[in-house]
Order: structure tokens, then sequence, then C-alpha cells
């Protein structure tokens, strides 16, 4: 092939109309080109240069192994810069990269999160007494409050109190403001620098940077801090290489990035969930009744088809520091090359019926007759993977665990409508159309149910 590079084929539509579609319909545009122009090939999305989309696994593990310094995520991430901050980790690269992800690392160790679960349960359980019984009731919005209060909780750390609701009220709000898909727009028309510079943006920032710092600061001095296990504690006890510790800014930049990615994506992967499950009675019947025997693999076969089927994120990015051959092809420095998690999810020759929601075919033996257990490193992708992937995907998985739990034995679940709800796209996540609206009703008995269920959809 030489020294050339040379871009896949891809839409020879006007820029300007290919970033108008990806905003609205990503997954659609991506399901399109790929009909077309098989498993690899090129976008072009203002503002953020030339993507070079693939579903080819080969190329997938390629991305995941590369020298990180070769392939950037932070600078993929950059359209985030104005709302997490320049040392949040999803932005950054190289060397600064690998030294703050160590400092994050361990709060997210897997002993540490058997330890969260029970207030996961304890919050999950308070917030679904709260929700109405018997009439159409939107989960999207109230699976946002339940996963904002655990991470306050296990992030946070903070008591009930002044301090604690003025920082929830404006959390809430700016989680809103930095969620809505005209906002994520104007960061990609004006760039993040520009975006972050508008008096609007500046005020609102500063009105939720405030509660945040006096929450560090009070919990600087505090004389417990050697003892906390909440997520802030141990940040503020971490060191750099060097001995010191993370500056206020630093905190602050990771902290927002927690609450960003683990609430949000958290969420809307819970309203998908629910939004499945109650489509298909049986297997909800199934989930209850291994639930209430106290097994839990089924729930963890269902967050795993779940995060497979509704990914909320469609992709990943690294933008090329040098010219690299993947896939194939010999692409130029400063395109991005992005494993698409939608398209690789939806191979039929990796998942047999991919459309169909089959929690089965992540159970060993069940899964058999579908192609054997699923999980792959570079075939289930929600997290991304290689040295960039998410962090709290263990958080995650297990917060979903926690809290369908006890939404399933706690609740009935119909769906408000019959139709199952669309794909919308909200600013850079996938969302369920109608936001997964239900209808709940009193705690059902525990029907008992066959141990190997027929797989249909």
């Amino acid at each position: 092939m030489g020294n050339e590079t040379q871009l896949p084929p891809g839409p020879r539509m006007p820029r300007a109309l290919q970033t108008a579609i990806w905003f609205r319909r990503a997954q659609w545009l991506m399901d399109t080109c790929r009909a077309r122009f098989g498993d690899t090939f090129t976008l072009r999305i203002a503002g953020e240069g030339t993507w070079v989309v693939t579903a080819d696994t080969e190329a997938i593990k390629q991305v995941f192994t590369g020298d990180p310094r070769l392939l950037h995520a932070g600078e993929g991430n950059r359209i985030l810069l104005p709302i997490l901050g320049a040392n949040s980790v999803l932005l950054l690269d190289d060397d600064r990269h690998l030294s703050q992800r160590k400092l994050l690392l361990p709060p997210f160790h897997g002993a540490r999160m058997q330890r969260y679960g029970e207030l996961m349960e304890e919050i999950a359980a308070r917030e679904i007494e709260r929700w109405p019984l018997g009439e159409p009731c939107p989960l999207r919005p109230r699976m946002q409050e339940v996963t904002l209060e655990i991470i306050l909780a296990t992030v946070f750390g903070v008591a009930e109190g002044p301090g604690m609701d003025l920082l929830r009220t404006r959390l809430r709000r700016f989680l809103d403001l930095s969620t809505n898909p005209r906002n994520v727009g104007v960061i990609a028309a004006l760039g993040p620098d520009r975006f972050g510079s508008i008096p609007f943006f500046r005020r609102e920032l500063d009105r939720v940077n405030g509660p945040i710092y006096d929450v560090i600061a009070e919990r600087r001095g505090a004389g417990d801090l050697e003892s906390r296990e909440d997520i802030m504690s141990l940040l503020l006890r971490a060191t750099h290489e060097d001995g010191s510790p993370m500056s206020d800014v630093e905190l602050r930049d990771e902290l927002m990035t927690l609450l960003v990615a683990g609430h949000e994506t958290t969420a809307n992967a819970l309203a998908w969930a629910v939004e499945r499950l109650c489509r298909h009675p049986k297997k909800l019947d199934r989930l209850r009744a291994e639930l209430a025997q106290g097994e839990d693999d089924y729930l963890k076969a269902v967050v795993q088809e779940t995060l497979r089927l509704r990914p909320v994120i469609s992709i990943v990015l690294r933008r090329l520091v040098e010219p690299m051959e993947i896939g194939g092809h010999r692409l130029p420095a400063g395109v991005s090359i992005a494993p698409s998690i939608h398209l690789v999810h939806r191979r039929p020759d990796i998942y047999p019926r991919p459309h169909e929601f089959l929690p089965e075919r992540f159970l060993p033996g069940e899964g058999d007759t579908l192609g054997g257990p699923a999980v792959g490193t570079y075939t289930w992708i929600p997290f991304g993977g290689g040295v960039r992937r998410c962090l709290g995907a263990a958080f995650a998985q297990f917060e979903m665990e926690a809290v369908l739990r006890r939404l399933v034995l706690a609740r009935a679940i119909a769906p408000a409508r019959p139709a199952s709800e669309r794909v919308y796209r909200r600013a850079i996540t996938e969302t369920p159309r109608r936001n997964a609206e239900v209808v709940l009703g009193p705690s059902p008995a525990a029907a008992p149910a066959a141990r190997r269920e027929p797989v249909a959809a």
C-alpha cells in the first residue's frame, strides 16, 4: 500500500447534512452506511473533523490494543471540555492520562463495590416508594433521580442538610443543561473553547462549582477523612507520583466527570432495561422468580443484554497522531477512528438474532444455542476498551443490578403503550423516545419460572 493514505468510502452528502443527521439519528446513519459501504466507512462531522467508523472486530482490537500515544482518546472527547474541565481523565492523553487514571482506579476496586451495594439498594428502595402506581409513569427522569442520589452518597458522601440540598439542586440544573441536545449542538457549532466563554454558561458553571468547592474544602478539614469510604475522600487521600495531593481544580474536574458520566448514562441504561423487560413478560417473570430465590445470574444477563442491544453511547473515538494502518486502511494523521458499539453489538455472526432481546445468550449452557456466551473483549464493548475502558464500568453494572433488583421485586411493571419505544438521541446518548413510560402496580407474588425458558423474542 506504500505510504499513501486513503479513507474508506462514505456518504457524499455535505458535512453539514451528515452532522445534522448524526445528532438526530446516529444509529440509523450508521446502519445505512454499513448496509451500503460495509463494516468500515467515513463520516464527516462539523467540529469533529473526519471519522472512520468501524464494526470490524480485528480493527477494533487494533484500536484497543494500539499505542495510546498514537491513538488519542482525550482529543476525541474535547466536546466535553466546557462541562468536565481540562483535568478530566476523559480529556487527557499520554502521561497525564495514565497518572490521573492511577489516582482514580482504587475507589472502583471490586471489593469496595460490594460495600456500596447495600447503600445503592437502600436509595433505590426509598425512591421507588415515591413513584406513582396505576398511571403512566416515565421512568427515565425517575432513574435520573435514583442515580443522582447514588452518586451523591457514594461519590460525595455528603449528609443531609442545607449544603446537600444546595448541591443537589444546582447539580440537577447543571446536568439538565449539559445534557440538553440543543446545548451540545451549540458546543459542536461554536467549538468547546468559544462555548465555554459564553457568559450564560460561565454563570451556570460558577453556580454549580461553588457548592462543589465548598464540599471539597469542608472534607479536606474533616477529622474523619482517613476513615471515610466515599470516593471523594479516597481521592483527597490520593497522591501523585511526586507525593503531591490532587488540587481542588483537579478534584472538581474528576468529580464532575463522575457525575456526568455516571448519572446520565446509567439512568438511560436502567430505563432501557425496564423498557425491554416489560415488553417481554416471560423474561420479567423469570427475573422476578430467580431474584426471589436469591439468584442473580439472570439479572446480570439482563444487564449485559440491555447494554448490548441498547448501548447508550454509539461509538468511541481515537484521534490518530500520525498515519496508521487499521483494518486494511492506511489512515492519515488527524482523522478519528471510531469503533461502533452499536454496529458490532448487532453483528449476526457474533450475536445470532441480533435485534432480539435475549438475556439467555449471556448464560453458559443456554447461550450455547445462540452461539455461546457472548461477552468478548472486542465484541461486547458498551464501556469501550483498552487502557481507556470506562473506569466506572463495574460500578455502573453493579448499580444497574441493585436498582433493578429493588424495582422488580417491589413492583409489577407493564408498558404504558404496546409498541416498543424508538431510540431517541439526546445530546450524545441514546434514550427511549417516551422516556420508558410504564404503569407500575403493587408487588406481585414471584411466580415460579422455568429454569430454562425457551429463548423467544
